[in-house]
């Protein structure tokens, strides 16, 4: 194990399955220790538990990321528990589609709060430390660098048919993030986003079944995608296949370790290429 985040603090939400649970592993087996949260309780000890396997401590904090208080609860919990945070990795969310004429309010809104509004209040929940922290450890003459990793996706850039909400939070969070490279590039934080294309997780799945289906506050939303769309875009993918969580992992950590003090702010798009690069992901 290389452990080139011992001693690093990273907060990971979404983390109790698919892409979120991939980094939580990931960055665990480089050494860091990790503070969770996830809407379900259930899968997101699970991954505590891995990461215990693993020999690295995981805080739980299971619970809805859109209500006001649970951002700042998240990075507090970071800060009671291991007294520092190093790097943020904003994943959660889901898709809610439809086409514009029949997509309630209640739709549209839904999707902004968890894509971009949620990783909002993280970032400035945890600003007061990163502003503090900076301040003294320029004062003991030391650089130590943070990271932040936001979630987007290809449909920020290429616009989806029914995703109206999605396309346009995901396009937000690239604005974001552009924002807050500027904005903490002072204090030493690299702020960037990986666009993903797609991944097998429960939002990449053939719509119509049971499982394509995610509980919200009692509410029942359909995901997925419909089986012939679904079959059309892993075709339009040079390997012919969607990408694996872990894949997706090693995009996030490239970009979240120590050794990437130089990125900043361009949005990442992630794509499976040519066969020979069939074990690998690459930033573009």
């Amino acid at each position: 194990m290389a452990d080139r985040l011992e001693g690093r603090v990273a907060l990971i939400t979404g983390a109790g399955r698919g892409i979120g649970a991939a980094i939580a592993l990931k960055l665990a087996s480089e050494g860091a220790q990790l503070v969770l949260n996830d809407l379900d309780a259930a899968p997101l000890e699970e991954t505590a538990r891995a990461v215990g396997r693993l020999g690295h401590d995981a805080v739980t904090v299971a619970g809805d990321i859109t209500r006001p208080e649970l951002p700042e609860l998240v990075v507090n919990s970071a800060l009671q528990q291991f007294g520092r945070l190093d790097i943020i990795v904003n994943n959660a969310g889901y898709t809610w589609d439809n086409v514009i004429q029949k997509m309630q309010d209640e739709q549209w809104q839904a999707i902004l709060d968890v894509h971009l509004t949620a990783p909002f209040r993280i970032l400035r929940a945890a600003s007061a430390h990163i502003r503090d922290a900076t301040k003294q450890e320029r004062e003991a003459g030391q650089v130590v660098f943070r990271k932040v990793v936001n979630i987007s996706s290809i449909s920020a850039m290429l616009g989806v048919a029914g995703q109206a909400n999605y396309s346009s939070a995901k396009a937000g969070i690239i604005g974001l993030t552009r924002a807050m490279a500027r904005e903490w590039g002072r204090y030493h934080v690299n702020v960037n986003c990986v666009a993903f294309g797609l991944i097998e997780t429960r939002l990449a799945q053939a719509s119509g079944t049971q499982a394509a289906k995610i509980d919200v506050d009692g509410k029942k939303i359909n995901i997925g995608v419909q089986a012939a769309n679904l079959e059309a875009q892993k075709q339009s993918i040079p390997l012919g296949r969607a990408g694996t969580p872990e894949e997706a992992a090693g995009a996030v950590w490239k970009i979240g370790t120590l050794a990437a003090a130089g990125y900043a702010a361009s949005p990442k798009q992630v794509r499976l290429r040519t066969p020979d690069q069939a074990s690998r992901w690459r930033l573009l």
